[in-house]
């Protein structure tokens, strides 16, 4: 149902337990998310706690079967937009995400006026020029001071801004460039793992390994393996 509603190039990511909820939201910052409050590992509420330590803007529901004030109240603590009763009408969920949808539009467009006249545009130019920077270069050993002395910034100070930007740190940004070229080389090329982590600006091998787990949840072979069963 939720599929049908969003658009085509919104990503839909489920999950079976509290803990998992936790991990994917860490990984994949989510801008909405439905949670239930009784599952399994971490209930609901407290899963919601953790995420706003690190998602405190994304748009939250709650969908449950209990009505108990109590919780009900917990969660308005925790900024959740609409607690919803279980059993739900279909057309009542439907109606709950296109409210979010126009929300999240509205928000867009102010950000976008914001940034337009903000007194910090030169900021978000060089920020701007630095991710050009980046993404034109980044399978080439490329460290922070090279980036910030691309755009004539002092590297602390750049890594500060860039972070507040971008949304990430600047060695998380590149390297998921990186393990991005990464995956597509492992599904259309035969290069041994070590190529590839050469390819993607990786100087070490094992620390190409180590990030590709990280971000992909599993080996740059068995990914390999993976994609040619799906294609095949």
């Amino acid at each position: 149902m939720i599929e049908k509603t969003m658009s085509d190039d919104c990503l839909i990511w489920s999950c079976n337990t509290g803990t998992q909820a936790v991990e994917l939201a860490q990984k994949y910052q989510p801008d909405i998310l439905f949670l239930d409050i009784l599952i399994p590992e971490k209930d609901g509420l407290t899963v919601l706690k953790e995420i706003r330590t690190f998602l405190p803007d994304a748009i939250v529901l709650i969908l449950s079967a209990l009505s108990d004030f109590s919780y009900a109240q917990k969660a308005i603590d925790l900024k959740v937009f609409k607690y919803i009763l279980k059993p739900a009408k279909p057309r009542e969920i439907e109606e709950v995400i296109l409210s979010i949808i126009k929300k999240r539009k509205r928000i867009s467009e102010i950000s976008l006026v914001s940034s337009i006249n903000d007194s910090c545009e030169e900021t978000v130019g060089f920020v701007r020029e630095a991710v050009r920077f980046i993404q034109k270069n980044f399978r080439d050993t490329l460290t922070l001071e090279m980036v910030s002395s691309h755009v004539y910034m002092n590297p602390q100070y750049f890594s500060r801004v860039f972070k507040k930007k971008i949304g990430a740190s600047y060695t998380d940004y590149v390297n998921n460039l990186r393990i991005q070229y990464a995956c597509k080389l492992l599904e259309t090329s035969d290069f041994p793992s070590y190529r590839i982590s050469n390819e993607c600006g990786f100087n070490d091998p094992s620390y190409f390994n180590r990030v590709f787990f990280k971000q992909m949840k599993t080996t740059p072979n068995k990914y390999r393996k993976l994609s040619h069963r799906q294609l095949s």
